[in-house]
């Protein structure tokens, strides 16, 4: 028997709101990029206190260590984030035919992707460094790609719930899992010793900046089809 396809309600743009979204993100996320590009010194010291402060905690608390590094090489990795994402287009177009709709999230992924490896390379912030590392990461350190990966790709996939009407368990649920997730993956970072806390902090920002844009250009395009 043919199941309808089930079609999507009736989007209402929230411009206002989400141009404020756009400069919530974006002032603190200029901010510290120039705090961290010029070396700013009190926000140097607060990183290496707190990376010297967890990286004795990684280096005392095995376990701990380890079930994060399963959390962030597995769980909360980026390449799970991008299947995730991967797996909401094919639905989008399987399901509910939204092509559209799905290249805006493919694309929206890709550039966030583009976006942190751009600052990584522009900045090339060094990693934090040990004599007995607890884990170990690749290129440059800001921002960080576990934390705005994650922010992204779970932010999106919230606002999908809630553009086909979730119901308020699932959509809650889902909020508590994307916000536990998000925080998480960037102490897990912090805690391995792979990153200083203001790069998770900017991974973050950068993340909800990247969603809150693509709102804005999805709303706009929503309202000029509509003209």
């Amino acid at each position: 028997m043919h199941t309808p396809t089930v079609e999507a309600p009736p989007h209402r743009p929230s411009a206002p709101r989400t141009v404020r979204a756009v400069a919530a993100f974006a002032a603190p996320s200029v901010l510290l990029l120039v705090l961290v590009a010029l070396a700013w010194g009190p926000l140097m010291s607060l990183d290496e206190s707190v990376a010297n402060t967890t990286h004795r905690w990684a280096v005392d608390e095995p376990g701990i260590t380890h079930a994060f590094r399963i959390l962030t090489d597995w769980v909360w990795d980026p390449v799970t984030m991008r299947l995730l994402a991967a797996g909401a287009v094919v639905w989008l177009v399987w399901r509910h035919r939204e092509w559209w709709l799905a290249l805006w999230l493919a694309v929206t992924c890709a550039v966030g992707t583009a976006l942190q490896q751009a600052l990584k390379a522009a900045v090339g912030r060094e990693r934090p460094a040990w004599p007995d590392p607890v884990d170990s990461a690749h290129y440059a350190a800001y921002p960080s790609g576990h934390a705005m990966t994650a922010t992204v790709v779970l932010g999106l996939l919230v606002w999908l719930l809630h553009r086909y009407g979730a119901g308020r368990v699932v959509l809650r649920t889902a909020l508590a899992v994307a916000a536990v997730s998000v925080v998480g993956v960037g102490l897990t970072r912090i805690w391995l010793g792979v990153h200083w806390a203001s790069d998770v902090l900017a991974g973050w920002l950068l993340g909800g900046l990247t969603i809150a844009l693509a709102v804005l250009t999805y709303d706009k395009w929503q309202a000029s089809r509509r003209t």
